[in-house]
């Protein structure tokens, strides 16, 4: 047993207590002035517990902290995905925008302090440490908070699925790596980190409001819904005259396509005959999972993303030698970005390597052919979606189905 340590006594000679503090190799003494013990113990009561506070801060123990394994923001990650960090969250995506995984974005370590580095401190510290970081004390990743259920709800209220949700997912993400504050306190000064974190990227004007389009509407719900009373993402976006002109492909173009068609697998090549026979959106391709029919005319649903470019698309006859007898399901599968990237680089390899022609140009293409046939403009908007709703365009359910099969038949490949 440890003997109890006296620390007072009495010198030879002296009628009055003494304090003597010990700490490795040195030892301190002085008098408390006083006769009295009792007096003397308490006197030196602060004395011995500021000893006492020096000796335990000196014991050799592990001390545990933690910080983060990636900074607060977005990072690249693996297989051409990203990584938003919060201060406390880490979530994976996917080369196409999906949710991998979540984790918590905290590491442990260990240190040993207030001894020399010896294998017996260590040891010592070691059995006498306890670790914050054990199953029972380890941080869990945090549940959804209420903004994350404003989120939710606006992906739900407005049957937003497949691409355009991750894409709404990833934006969302977004902000919460860049501005870890609930949405009630965030300022438009939050929102343009957003503008700003992507400008950074390179993106133009017209794609960074394409993106924030999604917290903007979410936001705008709640706010309808009374759970909110202010849109930080709203008129955020800087006017820049920053609008790359795109290019239609020319004939010349597609006869140079044509002849490299080959070198697409067969599902690439559907979809490049669909994108050019129908001037669809690359996005709404993905959209196609079934057919209807009316009068005899086969024909799609897509559009989903808004109100105005939701339409009815007939199937064109350059187009249905090559389509399913009957679509049951999806007709592609990789993801939007993953076909754009593909198709973009086969029709470099075409030799058409004017960066203001791109996959996005059959669209153009099939705007100037519809025009150049005398399409009238009301069909040539319910064939290419409405750039704006009109009132005129929400009564009904549009042009009969072989009307618009005749016009779209004028497009071609």
């Amino acid at each position: 047993m440890r003997r109890k340590t006296d620390y007072l006594f009495l010198r030879p000679g002296s009628r009055n207590w003494h304090i003597r503090l010990q700490t490795p190799g040195k030892r301190t003494e002085h008098s408390l002035a006083t006769p009295d013990r009792v007096q003397a113990e308490l006197l030196a009561l602060p004395l011995i517990a500021e000893h006492k506070g020096a000796l335990l801060a000196a014991r050799p123990r592990v001390e545990t902290t933690w910080h983060h394994k990636l900074a607060p923001g977005l990072h690249v990650g693996p297989d051409g995905g990203h990584i938003a960090a919060t201060e406390r969250e880490l979530t994976y995506y996917d080369s196409v925008g999906a949710i991998v995984r979540t984790e918590p974005n905290s590491v442990q370590s260990v240190q040993l302090v207030g001894a020399p580095l010896t294998l017996r401190s260590v040891a010592k510290a070691y059995l006498e440490a306890d670790f914050e970081g054990d199953p029972g004390h380890r941080p869990k990743v945090p549940t959804k908070n209420g903004d994350d259920a404003i989120f939710e709800t606006y992906l739900q209220h407005a049957n937003v699925t497949g691409y355009y949700k991750r894409e709404a997912e990833t934006a969302w993400a977004l902000f919460k790596s860049l501005c870890d504050k609930p949405l009630k306190d965030a300022t438009r000064d939050d929102g343009r980190k957003i503008v700003q974190h992507f400008e950074a990227q390179g993106l133009k004007s017209a794609s960074i409001r394409k993106k924030i389009g999604w917290l903007i509407a979410a936001v705008n719900l709640a706010i309808k819904e009374g759970r909110l009373t202010f849109n930080p993402f709203s008129s955020i976006v800087p006017k820049r005259d920053d609008e790359e002109k795109r290019l239609p492909l020319d004939d010349a173009d597609m006869r140079n396509v044509k002849r490299n068609l080959g070198r697409l697998d067969k599902s690439e090549q559907l979809l490049f005959r669909l994108l050019t026979t129908t001037g669809m959106r690359l996005s709404e391709a993905f959209e196609i999972n079934n057919e209807l029919k009316e009068r005899g005319v086969r024909y799609v649903v897509i559009g989903h993303k808004t109100e105005q470019s939701k339409r009815r698309l007939p199937l064109p006859a350059s187009a249905l030698p090559y389509l399913p007898a009957i679509i049951k399901g999806p007709l592609f599968h990789h993801g939007p970005r993953t076909a754009s990237k593909r198709l973009n680089r086969f029709l470099n390899d075409c030799g058409i390597v004017d960066p203001r022609k791109v996959i996005h140009s059959l669209r153009h293409r099939a705007q100037d052919r519809l025009r150049a046939a005398g399409c009238p403009t009301d069909v040539r908007y319910e064939l290419l979606g409405h750039e704006k709703k009109t009132v005129a365009a929400g009564y009904g359910v549009g042009h009969p189905m072989p009307l618009l099969k005749k016009w779209v038949d004028k497009i071609g490949f």
